[in-house]
């Protein structure tokens, strides 16, 4: 399935949308500082920035299909952790 990435910026959070060529898309909310981490990433890897976030999803779905909720709780705990 092939993807088009669109950021769509605004203050103080910035939109990452992923549009499919069958008409579906998924959107959600990131900090600027995440988007810039996203970027910077995509840059070192030679890789669009829609690569690189289909890439991390797919790895965190495989990773929840291992582990299930315990993964969750794992990620939940990690945020927490970072935002003391």
């Amino acid at each position: 399935m092939q993807y088009e990435l669109v950021i769509v910026s605004s203050f103080p959070r910035d939109y990452i949308l992923f549009v499919t060529v069958n008409k579906e898309f998924l959107a959600f909310r990131v900090s600027p500082n995440l988007k810039e981490e996203i970027q910077e990433i995509a840059a070192s890897e030679a890789r669009s920035i829609s690569q690189i976030c289909e890439l991390l999803l797919v790895e965190g779905v495989e990773a929840y299909k291992k582990d299930g909720p315990k993964f969750m709780q794992r990620l939940v705990a990690k945020q927490k952790l970072r935002t003391k």
